[in-house]
């Protein structure tokens, strides 16, 4: 199947609204090193696009009830560098606009700007990642993405042709971004996004060890930090003050701001009218 019910390995913490998840490509070029992905999608770093990938969500979205939330994507980036000449997510977005379809773009590339017309016509809320505005940083923690300024360029176009934007700020990592949390929901807000998604680096050991080798100068702090905290299915969680303490400067940023404020799998609920995903901005463009 390619449109499969989104599970976020049955997650208890998780907040998410039902959707469908779609994932054009296997694997991801970015190599940000705290990914959860690679540690159990084969050959990862290769993105490959799907066999018949169309064909195939044709005949799977024109069984599927008008106004479901698809999800792009969750495994993997929608956007990377090959889609540029192969064009596989857009083909995907204009079948899904086709069958009336909700889309919720989960990326981290400039290159979704590139398909802002389709989107615009489209009941469609595009969620871009910024995880710092220091390109030194982020060099070392997402090494194959877009730097940050293009992608706070892209949600600036999205915003300006009226598709719905949410920003990702997206994991939170104390000692490496932490200090910039202001700053970062200041930058995405500035550019458009009407809602923010955060969370807290949720480790495992193999991402763990590539984070402290980028970072070692943060990297006895952090595993003292995690010694400290809780294990929830196959990943180490902060010490839950920590956490509480990360998410609430957000929060208290986000409403500074005055835009929406959620975190992705902490074990909060949400606010009243606010999906986690930020796809509750979808509701809010029918009504204006």
């Amino acid at each position: 199947m390619i449109l499969r019910p989104f599970d976020p390995w049955k997650s208890p913490l998780c907040t998410c609204p039902a959707k469908l998840s779609l994932n054009p490509y296997t694997g991801c070029p970015h190599g940000c090193l705290y990914c959860y992905a690679s540690s159990y999608i084969l050959r990862f770093a290769e993105c490959r696009p799907k066999v018949d990938l169309l064909k195939r969500l044709a005949r799977e979205a024109a069984k599927v009830k008008p106004g479901t939330l698809v999800a792009l994507s969750n495994s993997s980036d929608p956007y990377p560098p090959q889609e540029k000449e192969l064009r596989l997510t857009k083909g995907c977005l204009q079948i899904l606009k086709e069958r009336g379809l909700s889309v919720l773009v989960v990326t981290k590339s400039h290159l979704v700007a590139q398909d802002v017309e389709l989107l615009a016509e489209m009941s469609a809320c595009v969620a871009i990642t910024v995880t710092t505005l220091q390109d030194s940083i982020c060099r070392r923690l997402e090494p194959g993405a877009p730097l940050p300024a293009k992608r706070l360029d892209a949600m600036t176009k999205l915003a300006k042709k009226g598709v719905a934007v949410s920003a990702r700020i997206d994991p939170i990592i104390p000692g490496i971004n932490d200090w910039e949390i202001d700053d970062l929901v200041l930058a995405v807000s500035r550019a458009g996004a009407g809602h923010i998604t955060s969370s807290t680096y949720k480790a495992r050991p193999g991402n763990m060890k590539k984070i402290i080798s980028a970072f070692p100068e943060e990297g006895a702090s952090l595993e003292s930090l995690f010694a400290r905290g809780d294990k929830v299915a196959a990943s180490c969680y902060l010490p839950v003050e920590t956490r509480r303490d990360l998410m609430q400067r957000g929060k208290e940023s986000a409403e500074r701001e005055g835009v929406t404020f959620s975190s992705c799998r902490e074990g909060w609920a949400t606010v009243p009218g606010t999906n986690c995903d930020g796809s509750h901005l979808l509701s809010y463009l029918l009504k204006h």
